[in-house]
């Protein structure tokens, strides 16, 4: 059995670098610490202190 499977071109995977460097790592790094920062606040916000004090 032949593998028939399109290979990716250069300009394809410039494409998607340039979409995974650019677009998605800082959105991803901004809901990481977004989604902590939330966190931190809800903790805040039930028990009145901070965490680790």
């Amino acid at each position: 059995m032949e593998n028939k499977e399109p290979v990716a071109s250069k300009a394809q995977e410039l494409k998607v670098f340039l979409f995974m460097t650019v677009l998605l790592a800082p959105v991803l790094a901004v809901a990481t610490v977004g989604g902590y920062g939330f966190i931190v606040w809800m903790y805040q916000l039930l028990t009145g202190r901070l965490p680790g004090a």
